[in-house]
């Protein structure tokens, strides 16, 4: 056990007593670490736990300030960092294993750390931290200084590392970026450089990264003008413009989830998505990895997501949520995945061991795993998670040799106290909430969420088991607590119910009964006295209404097991007049209290203000509740809710609070005596503390940090002692008889338990049939294992009361029924009395209370239905007087439309809005602008023009330069509507103070056009508008007068019993649109709803309508009389004739023979009459048909007028469309360019904010480089002085010894020259193969080692022994240190030439940056000019808008051309004038032509026939000269001669097919070998190619070698030095030319030697001559 030598906030000790950490037990939540080969750590809580591997032993390294934050170790100092997580953390390194801090490293972090990293070599130490700062920081950490730090704001990093094999890389990584850090060193200045590396997208591809400040592929517009980036057209101008991507470009990148250093100094980085990418270390260029498939995984694991990697020789081994590890076998640019390892969790981070022999595996849950390579590779647990927190915590009666632990998800475990040893466990599959040991038994309670409570046998430490379960209750088990003597367990529910339950295993854990309290109970308090014969319980609860704590005392006696059904009702609740049972209320809040032993009070911890009070219990009971007084008061060190807990004899108070501090107090003073912080308020506190009956063992709990502290007296008083130890020798011996039986029985309880479950299991469900006084149920019960015991007891005591009352029960049924059936018959009754007696149906109820509950509720379900409609309806209406207001009321002239009469044309207005009073401010403004501007220039030109005019000039000249200056004028003010760009004259609007399209050039000049065009749009719709409302009224007497004269055709149709319709026009709702405001009834479905006094009036409305009937009825008879008696009218008109009818004579009906004369007579009369009247019938329908038809004629014309005003209107409307376009189309165009202007603004102050930006870099680069220079200067000058020091050495070493003879003084020399050799480390051939990473750049350490060993070398050479023969000893010594300081000396030399190489390097990085920075200023500025002169282009070439009648302008091919280069704009008269000129001069010269050509035609002529009559006298030479020298060939001999020539042919080329075949043939057998050749060539050539890319690795490494060593040879090496080596040089040349000379004259000699050697040998051979 170690701690640290910091102690800010150590215990306390008072009386001489103190504690100490004996072990802590805790599993990671953080990365695990190796300090060393065999030795693993990890923060845990308040300390760090250093575990041995091969030993298992543990030591502790404590954090006094709190919480530990963030780890990392140093291996090759074998040194741990951490950080606390106060306000502004400190970062503490600790050596090892000593643990003595070695430094504390300060910075200006306000919040925490979140990263720290190592670098292997130097002594440098990487930290990030979280908010505010977001700050990356470089430290020496052995001399405790910043060496250099960068912020990034808002930028959150989840791991950091430094490459192994250069420590000037560091990579940070998150979820979304991964950034390489270049640290560059000159001298002791450090800084950072950072460069992010481009992600690949999601799919794999890679973004085109363009930039935003100066695209290069941006086309080109002539006619809108320049096309700037999109962080112009944004408006972005600051730093944001740089990196600016539009939404539709921004695509979802790949997620890093690990990254990780090879060997080569590449990164690899594994994301989310299954992608592995190689990042090159120089370039940081990324290249996605292909997956090469060796033999498919299974499905489950068919895609590796990289967790966690870790790099080894040949490999990655990676892990992702599977629980599998995977070997990925990297070659090139692929990579390959195997099986390595299948671990039982999912696993969260890999770790190789210094030497790589070991592989350290931590999993989510916190286990950890080491797997050992080697010939039999072994994989073992060296911690296995708990699963979950520690939920609760107890000692195993006594305490000295075992405790358990419980889990949230149930697992209890026990553990060997004096190392913290698992020796055993059992999981009770539910979540648990509180753990409880027996005194009196080895026995424990453990309480789960369901509310039940588990007892297990924990006698066997290995083997631990359930034994009993009691089902209590559905609520949630709070609180389990066994009194001091384990007589009775107490357990507590979140309803607020306190069970009591027997202890013993010999009672089956029997059930006494409960007490019910307050909810929230906050903690169950017992005292058990030896002497005593009862047990005093305290409950503390809370009452939240009142903010108040509430105590509840009652007593159990411990007799209660013989007498136990006397105590409790049939329910199972506790007698209040048997348990004496009290209350209290204290008026502040309190978070714990506990009941003294000896006196007769309470010690509470207040909640809400640092205080412990006392409280006196009052000696006399009362009935009521009584308030407790504070007696003593303390004020407390401890803040938040605190937790308070007595010791077993009852002398110590023990305080827990939420900062993690533990304080043992005097219950009698309140003084405290021990206090030691062992948690800290970042993991929330100490949730439970545990002390065992003789005081020497505490255990502690963290709440959150999962830290379990068990704590040892390291100093303790002896009457402290003394009590506790009489105490519990005294409790012990009184329980062990007990204790012995109890333990007995628990193999009884166990088998007991096991049958009863069996039993159970065999018995069926029941069913009972209960029956309630209105109906009958059926209720199933379950198996009585599953109810809990409380509900049993009640459906007990429910039974029981049916079976006593069932004959009461029976009785008051049937009294029910015979009532119910006399309410029935007075129903009926009532439905036959009149309507006057009859009563209402709800007067018929006989629960009028509940009759009226439920009306309420039906009428409060209706009002609140009413009222979520009409607030629905309320914002219906409000959304509609929106829509109206906006789209309606604002309007000043509503928007509506008129149809034609017998057309299909639709003419609609110009719905137009008020204008605003800031409009017309701004019009009015800009209309007195121009009009002063006009006058202006009026007045100017008068005195320009009165100024040069001659002083003889005549008045009358005057008064004509007058005339056409206001011509002029006049001209200048009516432009053409060509020019005007629009036809807003023909509505007759003034134009006259729109500016010409040619002279607006200035912002402010467009904005005023602007306005103007907008009035005149406005004055266009307002000309329409009047016009339209002139033909709406047109329309409205149209429609007037027809239905006037449908009048009169109505009767004349009704006269002539016609069946035709009369066509009768109306509006429809297009052209009255205010009707889609009226809801029509027949439009409401829904049923009305109405109010009262709408039925009221509803009713006065209709007996006024009777009256008005009743009077209509009286007038009706007169009409009726008059009908009847004159056919309805007084006089007969005229057009009555029709329907006037003459009656026959009586006589008819007889037959004319019978008639008289008078009678025939008569009948003439009578023809004749109805003659006469036919007539005048006739004559007065074709009057009736002539007027119906003049009518119908009038209103066709009339209509059809109209249409064809409304048709003229219709072409106005699409003309004023024209124009109102026209103008918008300008307004646009104008819009366009002031938009324009402003995106030139904004990219030219963009530029200029680069500029400066670049500026200021560029100043910064040039001081950096100035001061770089002079430190550069300054250094070198430094080892000018150094080497020029060493050569003094070198030189003067013969006249330090000039009083020796010269051959001791050349001994002497050659030893001075002599170093002695230094061995390396050998290491172990399996230890230096498993390496990945070879021989890594030696960091400070192992300079200072390699120095240190130079100088025992030198000692050794120092040696007596090694003196010269016959050299004095003194002046052996002065030898001795003369070349000790030369050898120094040239150490110095050697560091400080390293020194100024890295320092020039740094020198020329930069000064490259500095020149990256002055081309970016030079491109800025060129881009700047450019711009500049785009802008005033675009200023000066204007867009304008020019009317073109239909057939002027004509393209070739149809096509539409926008650019017009070299097109210019000038007036047509001057085409028409210089078109005339050329038809007058073209007509001239086509008649001078028409005259030449008539001669030259004659001319022509005459030299045709002389050429014809040559070329004819040619001819008939050629052809008797071809007849002359006629030529037969064979073969036209042979054409001729031969009779089968076809056949001869065809032979021949037969044969000339065969040998093109065998040619063919030939050819591909050729071209078969030429093919296999050319594959063996390209395999060669590839073997070559392989073999040259080998060729240049080597030669670039040799360059880099060579330009090492001629950088080390310019630096070091001199003048003289190089004299020596040329000398040298040319001592190997002269004599190897002189070997040269020397083996050719050798070989001359040995060729003339074989050539004798030769001859004498052939005279020695006979001669044989050929026969």
């Amino acid at each position: 056990m170690a701690q640290g030598r910091e102690r800010e906030d150590a215990s306390i000790s008072a009386n001489t007593s103190s504690l100490s950490v004996r072990w802590v037990q805790g599993f990671p939540k953080q990365h695990v670490h190796f300090v060393n080969d065999s030795t693993i750590c990890y923060p845990c809580g308040n300390f760090i736990i250093f575990i041995n591997i091969e030993t298992k032993k543990k030591t502790v390294l404590q954090c006094m300030n709190g919480i530990v934050g963030v780890m990392t170790t140093n291996i090759p100092y074998e040194v741990v960092a951490f950080s606390d997580r106060r306000l502004r953390p400190v970062i503490y390194i600790y050596n090892f294993p000593g643990l003595t801090r070695r430094t504390k490293l300060k910075g200006n972090i306000l919040l925490d750390y979140t990263l720290l990293s190592f670098s292997y070599c130097g002594t440098y130490l990487a930290t990030y931290s979280s908010l505010p700062e977001f700050e990356l920081t470089l430290w020496n950490w052995e001399s405790n200084i910043i060496l250099c730090k960068k912020s990034q704001p808002g930028v959150d990093v989840s791991q950091i590392s430094f490459n192994p094999m250069n420590w000037h890389q560091l990579c940070l990584s998150s979820s979304s970026a991964v950034t390489v850090w270049t640290i560059e060193r000159s001298n002791q200045e450090h800084f950072l450089k950072a460069k992010e590396i481009q992600l690949p997208v999601e799919d794999g591809t890679f973004l085109n990264d363009t930039d935003s400040i100066f695209p290069q592929s941006l086309p080109k517009d002539l006619i809108y003008g320049p096309v700037l980036p999109l962080s112009t057209i944004a408006g972005l101008v600051d730093v944001e413009a740089e990196n600016f991507r539009p939404k539709d470009d921004v695509y979802p990148l790949l997620h890093p989830t690990m990254h990780c250093w090879t060997s080569t100094g590449d990164l690899l980085i594994g994301c989310e998505e299954g992608h592995l990418l190689m990042v090159n270390g120089e370039s940081l260029k990324v290249n996605i990895m292909t997956k090469t498939e060796v033999r498919p995984l299974e499905d489950k694991r068919s895609s590796v997501i990289p967790l966690t990697m870790a790099y080894q020789k040949g490999g990655v081994l990676t892990s992702g949520d599977d629980g599998f590890l995977y070997s990925l076998i990297i070659k090139e640019s692929t990579y390959r995945v195997e099986d390595f390892l299948e671990v039982e969790e999912p696993v969260e981070r890999m770790i190789f061991s210094p030497s790589y022999s070991k592989l350290l595996i931590q999993t989510e849950k916190g286990s950890v795993y080491l797997y050992i390579y080697g010939q039999a590779s072994t994989f073992s647990k060296i911690l296995e998670a708990s699963d979950g927190k520690y939920q609760s915590i107890d000692f195993i009666t006594p305490g000295n040799e075992y405790f358990l632990t419980l889990t949230q998800s149930g697992e209890v475990c026990v553990w060997y106290l004096e190392d913290c040893v698992c020796m055993g466990r059992t999981h009770l599959q539910t979540p648990a909430t509180v753990l409880a040991c027996s005194p009196s038994s080895l026995s424990a309670a453990v309480g789960t969420e369901e509310g039940s409570v588990y007892f297990l046998d924990v006698r066997d430490a290995e083997a631990p088991e359930v034994v009993h379960k009691a089902f209590l209750s559905t609520w949630s088990v709070q609180q389990i607590l066994y009194d001091q003597q384990g007589v009775f367990l107490l357990v507590g529910t979140s309803e607020g119910y306190v069970f009591v339950i027997n202890a013993n295993p010999s009672s089956l854990f029997e059930i006494f009964g409960f007490i019910e309290v307050g909810k929230n109970i906050l903690q169950i308090s017992t005292v058990s006295l030896l002497e005593n014969d009862i047990v005093e319980v305290m409950v503390l609860f809370m009452l939240p209404e009142t903010e108040r704590s509430k105590l509840e005392l009652f007593t159990l006696p411990k007799i209660l097991p013989q007498v136990s059904g006397s105590f409790a009702d049939e329910r199972g609740r506790l007698r209040d007049e048997c348990i004496h049972k009290f209350l209290y209320e204290i008026e502040h809040p309190l978070s714990s209290a506990v009941l003294d032993f000896r006196s007769n009070r309470i010690y509470g911890f207040c909640s809400h203000v640092p205080y412990i009070c006392s409280y006196h219990l009052p000696e006399t009971a009362t009935n009521s509740v009584c308030i407790l007084q504070p007696l003593k008061k303390i004020q407390s060190k401890q803040y938040g809710p605190g937790n308070l807990s007595l010791s077993p004899h009852g002398l110590w108070l023990i305080t827990l609070d939420k900062g993690g501090f533990l304080c043992i107090r005097d219950i009698n003073t309140l003084e405290t005596f021990v206090r030691y912080r062992s948690h800290s308020h970042q993991g929330h506190g100490i949730q439970s503390l545990k002390l065992s009956v003789d005081g020497q063992n505490i255990l502690v709990n963290g709440k959150d940090d999962g830290t379990l502290v068990y704590l040892r007296w390291r100093r303790f008083g002896a009457a402290l002692a003394n009590e506790i130890l009489e105490y519990s020798q005294q409790l012990l011996n009184s329980l062990k008889n007990t204790m012995i039986k109890e333990n007995e029985y628990l193999d009884i309880t166990q088998n007991q338990s096991g049958e009863s479950e069996k039993e159970n299991e065999r018995m069926p469900n029941t069913r009972m049939l209960s029956f309630d006084s209105s109906q009958e149920e059926l209720v199933q019960s379950d198996i009585k294992k599953d109810i809990p015991w409380i509900q049993q007891k009640s459906q007990e005591a429910i039974t029981k009361e049916k079976k006593l009352f069932s004959n009461k029960r029976k009785e008051i049924k049937k009294g029910i029924k015979a009532l119910a059936k006399t309410v029935l018959t007075m129903m009926e009754e009532n439905e036959t009395v009149d309507a006057v007696a009859k009563l209402e149906q709800h007067e018929f109820g006989l629960d009028l209370d509940e009759l009226e509950r439920l009306l309420e509720e039906s009428e409060e379900e209706v009002a609140k239905i009413r009222k979520d409609a009409e607030m629905h309806n309320l914002a219906k209406a409000y959304l509609t007087e929106l829509i109206k207001e906006e789209c309606w009321n604002s309007m000043t002239v509503k928007g509506c439309s008129l149809k034609c009469f017998h057309i299909p044309y639709v003419v609609e207005n110009f719905p137009m809005k008020a204008r605003t009073e800031e409009e017309m401010i701004i019009l009015k403004r800009v209309l007195q602008q121009k009009k002063i501007e006009t006058e202006c220039l009026k007045r100017r030109k008068e005195i320009v023009e009165v100024q040069s005019a001659s002083t003889l000039a005549t008045k009358r000249h005057e008064e004509e330069d007058e005339e056409e200056e206001e011509s002029v004028v006049i001209q200048n003010k009516n432009l053409p509507n060509y020019l005007l760009g629009s036809l807003s004259t023909d509505f007759g609007v003034d134009v006259s103070l729109l500016s010409s399209q040619l002279e607006l050039h200035s912002r402010e000049e467009k904005i005023n056009q602007i306005i103007l065009l907008k009035d005149i749009i406005y004055k266009v719709k307002t000309v329409f508008n009047n016009e339209f409302d002139a033909a709406y009224k047109q329309k409205e007497f149209e429609i007037a007068r027809v239905k006037e004269r449908n009048v009169r055709i109505k009767e004349i149709i009704a006269d002539l019993d016609l069946e035709e319709t009369v066509w009768q026009p109306e509006f429809d709702d297009d052209e009255r649109p205010e009707r889609t405001f009226l809801v029509k009834p027949s439009e409401i479905r829904a049923q009305r709803f109405v109010f009262p006094w709408q039925k009221l009036k509803a009713e006065v409305t209709s007996a006024q309508e009777m009256e008005r009937l009743l009077i209509a009825q009286a007038i009706e008879s007169r009409r009726r009389a008059l009908m009847d008696m004159m056919g309805g009218v007084l006089e007969v008109k005229k057009e009555d004739i029709l329907k006037m009818v003459i009656p026959p004579p009586p006589f008819t009906t007889k037959p004319d023979v019978v008639w008289s004369e008078e009678e025939r007579k008569q009948f003439r009369e009578y023809e004749k009459k109805v003659k006469e009247l036919n007539e005048e019938r006739e004559k007065y329908r074709k009057s009736l048909e002539a007027e119906l038809k003049k009518l119908q004629n009038s209103i066709q014309e009339s209509t059809a007028n109209f249409d064809e005003h409304l048709k003229r209107l219709f072409e106005k409307r699409v003309k004023a469309d024209m124009v109102v376009n026209q103008e918008e189309l300008k307004i646009n165009n104008l819009v366009f360019s002031l938009l324009l202007d402003e995106e030139i603004n904004s990219r030219e102050l963009c530029l200029n904010n680069y500029i400066a930006r670049k500026q200021e870099e560029k100043s910064k680069s040039t001081d950096a480089i100035q001061k770089s220079r002079e430190d550069l200067d300054m250094y070198k000058e430094h080892y000018d002085n150094l080497l020029a020091e060493d050569k003094v050495l070198d030189r003067s070493f013969k006249k330090e010894f000039s009083e020796l003879p010269s051959y001791q003084v050349e001994i002497l020399y050659k030893l001075f020259k002599r170093r002695p050799r230094l061995q390396k480390q050998k290491v172990q051939s399996d230890t230096t193969s498993l390496i990945p990473f070879g021989e890594r750049p030696g960091s400070g350490k192992l300079n200072k080692e390699a120095f240190a060993n130079l100088m025992k070398a030198m000692d050794e050479l120092d040696n007596i022994n090694n003196m010269p023969e016959g050299l004095d000893p003194s002046v052996w010594e002065h030898f001795c240190i003369l070349r000790r300081t030369k050898v120094e000396n040239e150490q110095k030399v050697k560091q400080k030439g390293a020194g100024l190489m890295e320092m020039a390097a740094f020198l020329r990085r930069r000064a490259e940056d500095d020149e990256k920075v002055q081309q970016d200023i030079e491109k800025t500025f060129r881009e700047l000019i450019l711009l500049q002169e785009e802008k005033i282009k675009y200023q000066l070439d204007l867009t304008i808008q020019i009317l073109l009648k239909q057939g002027q302008v004509e393209l070739e091919n149809f096509q539409l051309l926008l650019e017009y280069p070299d097109a210019i704009l000038i007036n047509k008269t001057i085409i028409e004038d210089l078109n005339s000129v050329i038809r007058t001069q073209g007509q001239k010269k086509v008649a001078s032509m028409m005259e030449s050509k008539d001669v030259h035609k004659g001319i022509f002529q005459i030299e045709w026939e002389h050429k014809k009559m040559e070329m004819e006298m040619e001819d008939l030479n050629q052809k008797a000269w071809d007849i002359q020298m006629l030529f037969f060939s064979r073969d036209r001999q042979k054409y001729l001669n031969e009779p089968n020539y076809d056949s001869l042919i065809a032979i021949q080329i037969g044969i000339m097919e065969q040998t093109i075949a065998v040619l063919d043939k030939t050819h591909k057998k050729n071209v078969e070998n030429c093919k296999k050749i050319l594959k063996k060539l390209g395999k060669f050539s590839n073997q070559k190619d392989i073999a040259n890319y080998h060729l240049s690795c080597n030669v670039r490494e040799e360059l880099v070698a060579v330009s090492e060593r001629k950088d080390i040879c310019n630096a070091v090496g001199s003048k003289l030095t190089c004299e020596k080596i040329t000398q040298e040089r040319y001592e190997n040349l002269m004599q190897q030319q002189k070997l040269t000379h020397i083996s050719k004259e050798q070989a001359q000699q040995i060729s003339v030697l074989q050539a004798e050697v030769e001859r004498l040998r052939m005279k020695t051979f006979p001669a044989l001559i050929q026969m």
